[in-house]
Parts: structure tokens; sequence; C-alpha cells
């Protein structure tokens, strides 16, 4: 009797354990496990002015570069300079095997030497058959009048008119002879210059005053025609090409102020201002290009190639109902936002319009003002999730 009696009140001490515990089991879970209220954090909509911004990534660049090479395929005799060199307008960059252009243009030299003494000649051959043209004239004249008085025969004046015209042949042909050797002082010469200017093109020159930015290439190597030797680049004219999204790029236009923030300068935010906005936007990666200046430039200069962010600043736009970035979700593939309708999140699909840095977007469509959206949540939210406004969140500004 006394033992069956034990047993009852042990089996009711179990079950008001196991109630007890599935109790708190039930309080633990209700209060703070997964059926638990979510933890949120509450925006009322209100109309609200934005400063949009356009953000986007791009290069260094050089709006004007000067590739210095070959004009004419050949040997690199030398390279004067390095990367990052100043250097004047005009000053040797590097020099190209002149082969035997030197012995080719010793040799025009001596045949401008021959025939300058061939004119030399030929002028003095013309002043001689220009004399003896001369005297045959005077003695035909002469022949005329001793014919006319009968002093000299008819035979004897014939000659001499025989003569006066081989002095005329002679000195035509002396006169041929001076023009053939001043053709042929232009050909030397014109041969001579070719070869000079020829000479002059391995004589790699820089065109401005500017930074060597490239080297490519080494003494001994083999060049062709138009192969860059070296790039040379003003300094003045640094400026960014830019990639921005084009669904978001609507506003961007030129004289726009920027923020360029360069991963070399750790100086903070640099000015900067858009110049223009390029005709042709990318297709593939659907971006629109632009041209971004310094204000004024950086110094050092940045590097070619170095990439950067920029952050373009756009025209305000009017107030209108306005929510935090974080307040929007996707659902379905629906964008909207959770509103908190009798004390259960409701989800609103929504049209957003201007947003800022800031973190605020403004809505077109969806909400009218006044509505207490979920700013942000503890977890993921579905239409069934129970909700508890809290002042702010773990992890979060709000």
């Amino acid at each position: 009797m006394t033992s069956t009696r034990s047993h009852r009140v042990r089996r009711v001490g179990i079950v008001a354990l196991l109630v007890t515990f599935g109790g708190v089991l039930t309080y633990v879970a209700l209060r703070s496990g997964p059926l638990a209220p979510v933890p949120v954090t509450l925006v009322t909509v209100a109309s609200r002015a934005v400063t949009p911004s356009l953000f986007g990534l791009g290069t260094v660049e050089a709006r004007f570069s000067h590739r210095v090479g070959a004009v004419a395929p050949g040997r690199l005799l030398r390279v004067d300079v390095e990367p990052g060199d100043r250097v004047r307008a005009g000053a040797t960059l590097g020099q190209l095997d002149p082969v035997d252009l030197d012995a080719r243009i010793a040799a025009q030299d001596a045949a401008l030497a021959r025939a300058q003494a061939s004119l030399v000649s030929g002028e003095a051959q013309v002043r001689e058959a220009e004399a003896r043209l001369g005297f045959a004239v005077a003695q035909l004249q002469r022949y005329e009048q001793l014919v006319a008085d009968g002093t000299v025969s008819r035979e004897a004046y014939d000659a001499r008119h025989h003569e006066r015209q081989v002095a005329d042949a002679a000195r035509a042909s002396a006169r041929a002879g001076l023009d053939v050797a001043r053709q042929e002082i232009a050909r030397v010469r014109a041969d001579r210059d070719a070869l000079a200017r020829q000479r002059a093109t391995l004589r790699l020159v820089s065109p401005i005053d500017g930074v060597v930015s490239r080297r490519e290439a080494d003494p001994g190597t083999t060049v062709v025609a138009g192969q860059l030797v070296v790039e040379v680049i003003d300094p003045a004219s640094i400026w960014l090409s830019v990639r921005f999204d084009q669904q978001r790029a609507l506003g961007l236009r030129a004289g726009l102020p920027a923020r360029i923030v360069l991963r070399s300068h750790s100086g903070g935010a640099i000015a900067g201002r858009v110049i223009r906005i390029e005709p042709r936007a990318d297709a593939v990666t659907e971006e629109v290009l632009a041209k971004v200046a310094f204000e004024p430039n950086p110094t050092p200069m940045p590097p070619t190639g170095e990439l950067v962010e920029v952050t373009v600043t756009l025209g305000e736009v009017a107030p209108r109902p306005a929510i935090p970035n974080a307040a929007v979700h996707r659902v379905d593939g629906h964008l909207g936002v959770w509103t908190l309708d009798g004390g259960r999140p409701h989800f609103v699909p929504v049209t957003l319009g201007a947003g800022d840095l800031e973190g605020w977007v403004q809505v077109l469509e969806g909400l009218t003002g006044g509505e207490q959206v979920i700013a942000h949540s503890q977890r993921p939210l579905t239409a069934s999730s129970r909700v508890t406004p809290v002042t702010s969140l773990v992890g979060t500004s709000s």
C-alpha cells in the first residue's frame, strides 16, 4: 500500500516536472526562440528632398599622349629616358642605328660637289660659245659689206655665214649642258636632303614638354615602322575616363561637380568636374562613359591607368515621400517595403525614384506619406511573422 502511494507521488512529480519544463520551453520559444516576435525598427514615411549622387569607377588617362617611334624599320641604338623622366620639347629620347646612311650622305655630298664643278665648267663653256658667236656675227657683217663692194667673193661670204651658224649651235649646246648641270645639282641636292631627313628621323625627339609614361623597347631591339618606343604625356592634360550605370545616369551632364578618390592618395577626396559625356555608351556593360577632370590637378601626378572612384553630385530633386534604402526588399520578384498594419507586417510594392548617398530614396508609387515602414528587422519577414518594434538593433544605425 505504501509502495503504491509512493509510485503515484513519483508519477505526479514527474508529470509536474515535465509540464513545468514544457512551459519553460514554450515561454522561451515564444520570447526568444524561433517563434518569438521579430524585433524591428520603424520609420515614418515623410516628404523629403534628396540630392542624388552617381557613383562610378574609372581610370586615370592623359588627354594628350604622344607615341614616339620609328618611321622606318631599324635597330634601336640607344634609349636615353626612363618612365617618369620629365623631358623638354625637342629633347632626344633615343636613337636608331643609321647603318650606311652617313656614308650615303657623304657620297651625295661628293656628287653635289662634282655637279657644282660641272656647273662652273658649263658656265665657262657658255661664255666661250657666246664670245665665238659674237666674233662670227661681226665677221659676217663685215663680209656682207665687202661682198657689196666687190672686194671678196661670194664663197668667202658663205664661209663666214657657216661659221656663224656653227657658233650659234655651239652656244645652244653649251647652254643645254649648263641646264643639265643645274638639273643634276637639283637632283643630287634632293637626294641628299631626302637622306638627311631620313637620318633625322632616326633621332627620337620629344614633341612636347611632358613626362615619359612608357618605354616599350630596349637598345638592340629591331623595331618596325610605327612601333612605339617611348610615350610622352602632358601632365596638365590628365583626366579620368569613368563608367556610370545607364539606369542611374539620368541627369548626368557636363559641368557637374565630382568627388574623386584615388587609390594612391590617402588625403581624402579630390575635387573634380565632369568635362563631357561620351556620345557612345557601352552596350555590353550597359554603362555611360564620361570624362572627369581634376580641379586642380593633384601633386604628385597620379600614374595613368590607376583605378579611381568618382561620385558626381546631381541636382536636387523636389520633395516626395522618402524611405531609407535599407527598408526596400524584393519579394517574389517585386520591389517593395514592409509596413506595419494592425501589428502585422504587410508587403507593399513600390516604384522608387531618386536617392542620395545618405541612404534615402524617394517613392514614386505605393506610399503617400505617414505610413509606418519597417526599416530593419532581426530576421527576414513574411506576412505571418510576429514583430515587436524596438528603438534600435545591434549592428544597425537605427
